[in-house]
């Protein structure tokens, strides 16, 4: 198991920044692919970025130039870059872990951190 803690959310103004952190503990950071995935009220929960541990990516059609995700393994964290913010980019944002391959889909990760809201004023 994988125990993950996200940090860095916050509020921002349309069009601002922020730099979600994810620390990880537990097992070889190296062997996880990582996730980020959000959820917004009444709303499921939605992928938007994915890495391995090679650092092969996949982004979510809504966040692609503009957001970045990237990873240290020599600190087993795996950040989210998020430019360009959006009012419909508030949400919980959370992080994932899964054995290896890159998944979009939150069935496919068994290990996830508690969440860091973000909020984005129009």
């Amino acid at each position: 198991q994988v125990q993950l803690v996200e940090s860095g959310g916050g509020l921002v103004q349309a069009g601002g920044s922020l730099r979600l952190s994810c620390a990880a503990s537990g097992r070889t950071f190296s062997n996880y692919a990582m996730g980020w995935f959000r959820q917004a009220p009444g709303k499921e929960r939605e992928f938007v970025a994915a890495i391995t541990s090679g650092g092969s990516t996949n982004y979510a059609g809504s966040v692609k130039g503009r957001f970045t995700i990237s990873r240290d393994n020599a600190k087993n964290t795996v950040y989210l870059q998020m430019n360009s913010l959006k009012p419909e980019d508030t949400a919980v944002y959370y992080c994932a872990a899964r054995p290896v391959f890159l998944k979009s889909t939150p069935n496919d990760y068994k290990d996830w951190g508690q969440g860091t809201q973000v909020t984005v004023s129009s």
